[in-house]
């Protein structure tokens, strides 16, 4: 049976998947949203200061809220395609068993790190309200702009658990639900 007959049949993987698959589709739109918005704002900013000799008051504010969902919704993003910062030398010499473990070891300790920052953001964007800082140009309170950083923290946690969940149930090795462990191999010509 290969694997996605056996995804088919483990109700498990089945509401995982649906549950990646669902989160991959917000990230998406949370990211080109993100990017795109930042894009025109900061050409509008350009074209506004340069052509009409008038600043926008807010662009800055705006791009800064842009970056915090961009960053955070990168950061799960990264996560579920296992373009993490990795340092494997050491890693990639040991057997497929040892790696196996030790990337669910990885893995659960990062997702619980996750969870962990997820509840400090929490309070952090708390005492950020009680404050009752604003945003001087947009008026909008500051809080705001820092609710996205615990759904990060939180959507990037629950992506390294599926990717322990992964590979406790498949035989290979998986550095995030949907990426193998392992390079693939291509011919490089280097022109001298």
């Amino acid at each position: 049976m290969d694997e996605v007959e056996e995804t088919r049949l483990n109700p498990i993987l089945k509401m995982l998947d649906f549950i990646d698959t669902l989160i991959s589709r917000f990230e998406g739109v949370m990211l080109a949203v993100g990017v795109i918005a930042m894009t025109v704002n900061t050409i509008a900013a350009v074209i506004s200061r340069f052509v009409f000799n008038s600043a926008i008051t807010f662009t800055d504010e705006l791009n800064m809220i842009f970056i915090v969902v961009v960053t955070y919704a990168g950061l799960s993003y990264a996560a579920r395609n296992g373009r993490h910062i990795r340092m494997s030398a050491i890693y990639d010499a040991m057997p497929a068993k040892t790696r196996k473990a030790l990337m669910i070891v990885m893995a659960s300790v990062t997702s619980a790190f996750m969870f962990f920052l997820s509840f400090y953001s929490y309070y952090y964007i708390f005492e950020v309200y009680k404050s009752g800082r604003i945003l001087p140009a947009l008026g909008l309170p500051v809080f705001y702009i820092y609710l996205w950083v615990p759904i990060g923290f939180v959507v990037t946690g629950l992506q390294y658990a599926f990717t322990v969940v992964k590979n406790l149930t498949e035989k290979d090795v998986y550095l995030s639900t949907n990426v193998k462990d392992g390079y693939s191999d291509t011919d490089t010509d280097i022109e001298v």
